[in-house]
Order: structure tokens, then sequence, then C-alpha cells
């Protein structure tokens, strides 16, 4: 807890601390939220940006490129994996206070040596050009006013003599209507060939988006469910030393560390050999290898419940919510570690396919 800003009266139980409204709780919300806000600019834009450092053109920086995803990953998730372990243990036993004390210091000290390298960065400069939801949208837009028309069989040109209807995509023919221009309309309201293109992109990835929302579900219950599962199993590790149950979340890092290397070194080269496929194998192929596996995780997940429910029930715990059920905290290794396994995959591989597949 941080130190009191102003009195107030909490209630306290095992779990929760409910204060009444100040400016103490209204300084923590705000923190929490700045946060989230962080991290919505930082987590989308970190990949991608990485990612630009490579030259497309270059045939040695493209193959690096696709490697870039994987070590950036295996990095990422080794800092994390030391650092949970370690704050993990200094928030139980001796502060919060320093537990968030220390990331707020690294964070600093990552700002600082992240714009003591601007001179050094390659930035891709965009054209002054419509936002894309602008864009996408007018398609749409176009689509709809003109779905009663009928695109002609034979090709049309634009104006700078771009054939249209032989050079869009088969896919999501509808939009192709957005090519019509009306009758009175000017040059700058038709949407050209690009322009319908990306709007079909943006509706392919509609499918990748809705199957990583099922995904996304198992992620969450690796940083809440899992850890309610430690906390009410024995952490005792040896005499006079229990672990926290948030520190097993360096399981699922050990898995990335360990799989990362054997991922980009070992099965690419080989799956490249049989596929003929450069990386080895599809981005869809691996986004969907990650999603299979995560079926496994919450069976595995499943039945150390029911064991665990099945003990509280033997020794007459059920009812106790702040009891420490006789089963060890390790049996929860299997499904933290192969969640490490399933983010090789699927996390990277949707880092990768986002990037490949960007609206710019």
């Amino acid at each position: 807890m941080l130190p009191s800003i102003t009195k107030s009266k909490c209630q306290v139980d095992s779990t929760f601390i409910f204060c009444s409204p100040n400016s103490q709780v209204i300084l923590f919300f705000i923190s929490l939220y700045l946060v989230a806000i962080g991290q919505g600019g930082h987590k989308p834009c970190v990949q991608a940006f990485g990612a630009d450092q490579f030259d497309e053109q270059h045939p040695k920086e493209h193959r690096a490129r696709s490697s870039f995803f994987n070590w950036w990953f295996f990095t990422m998730v080794a800092g994390y994996s030391a650092t949970i372990l370690v704050l993990s243990y200094i928030q139980d036993n001796y502060s919060w206070v320093l537990g968030f004390g220390i990331p707020c210091v690294v964070m600093i000290t990552g700002l600082i040596v992240f714009l003591l390298g601007t001179m050094t960065y390659r930035f891709n400069i965009k054209d002054n050009d419509k936002s894309p939801f602008l864009r996408i949208g007018r398609v749409f837009g176009a689509a709809i006013r003109n779905w009663r028309k009928t695109l002609p069989i034979e090709a049309f040109e634009d104006d700078c003599g771009v054939i249209l209807h032989r050079q869009s995509s088969e896919q999501f023919k509808f939009l192709n209507k957005a090519l019509l221009t009306p009758k009175g309309s000017k040059k700058d309201e038709t949407c050209s060939l690009s322009e319908v293109e990306e709007a079909k992109v943006l509706l392919r990835l509609v499918p990748i988006w809705a199957t990583t929302l099922v995904y996304g579900i198992v992620f969450a219950q690796v940083f809440t469910f899992f850890t309610k599962q430690g906390s009410s199993m024995e952490k005792t590790i040896f005499p006079g030393f229990d672990i926290p149950p948030a520190s097993l979340q360096m399981i699922n890092g050990v898995a990335v560390v360990l799989i990362v290397p054997i991922y980009d070194r070992i099965f690419v080269p080989i799956a490249r050999a049989i596929t003929g496929n450069p990386f080895g194998i599809t981005l869809l192929q691996r986004i969907g290898t990650g999603i299979f596996l995560s079926i496994f995780i919450v069976v595995f997940a499943a039945f150390v419940e029911i064991k665990r429910l099945k003990i509280a029930q033997e020794y007459g715990l059920v009812d106790d919510p702040n009891a420490t059920v006789p089963m060890s905290i390790w049996w929860l290794i299997p499904q933290y570690f192969l969640f490490g396994v399933s983010e090789v995959f699927t996390m990277v591989g949707d880092d990768k396919f986002r990037k490949c597949t960007k609206i710019t």
C-alpha cells in the first residue's frame, strides 16, 4: 500500500482493501489509467517501429526482419520473467512502494536510452495523405451508394490509364462498385483501386481478429485465474521460504526463452526445406498452431482445478476462502509452460501478420 495521503477508514480482508473515496484512491486509479494509456501507445508501435529499421528492398535485411520479431519477443519475455520473479518477492515481503518504484526508474532510464538513439533511427516518411479511416470509410460509403449498379463486364480505366477491373482482387467483389464514378462527381471523390484494395485488406483481418479474441480469453487467465489458483495452494519451496504466486508467471517466460531459439534456428530451417517457404510455415499456420496449443492449456488448468477442489472437499476447506489447500503449487507448471510455447507461435505470428498487412 502507498502511505496514506489523507486519513480514511479502510476495511481489510485477505485479498482486498476497501477504502472510502479520497485523494489516495483517486491518485491510484489515475496511475492505472495512465499505465493503460502508455501501454496503448507503446505495444502497437514498438514492433512496427523496430521492423521499420530494416530495409525491405535489401534481401539480407528482409530475412533479418523476419527473425527480429522472434528475438524481440525473446528479449522482452526474458526481461519480464527476471523482473516478475524479483518484484513479486519484493512486493509480497517488503514494500509495494519499492515494487512500483523500481519499474518507474527503469522506464525513465529506457526512455532516456530511446531518445539518445533518435539520430540513428530510420523513419518512414509518409506523404500528407488522407487518414486511413477516411479512405476506407469512403470506399464502404461509395460501395453502398452504388450497390444497385452493375459492374461492367469489360475492364475500365482510371484517369491515369490504369486498368481497374482486371487488376482488382476477386475477393469481396462488392467493394469494386466503389470504383464506379457517380454522375456529376469530382475526380477527388472517386475511390482509387489502392483504396478499394486497402478496404479489402481490412475485411481480411476480421477473421484473424475474431479468432485471436478467443486466444485473448486464455491469455487473461494466466495473470488472473492461474495466480488465484496458486494463492490457495501450498507455496513452500523450502522451510522459511514461500514463493509468491505471481512469480510463477516467469515459467511461461522460461518457455519462451527456450523455444524461440529452437524455433528460429532449428524449426524454421527444417520447415523451410520441406515447405519451400522462406519463413518455414505461413503466418496463419503459426497463429493457428498457437491457438491449437491453447486448447491444452485450459484442459490442464481444468484438471488441476478439479484436483484442487477435490482435495479441498476432502479436508473440509471449501467454505474457507483463506485456507491453504495441501496441494503443491508446482502442479501449475504445465499450464504456465505450455502457455509460453503457444505465445511463441500465436503472439509473434500475430505481430508479424499485423506488420505485413498494416494499413498506412
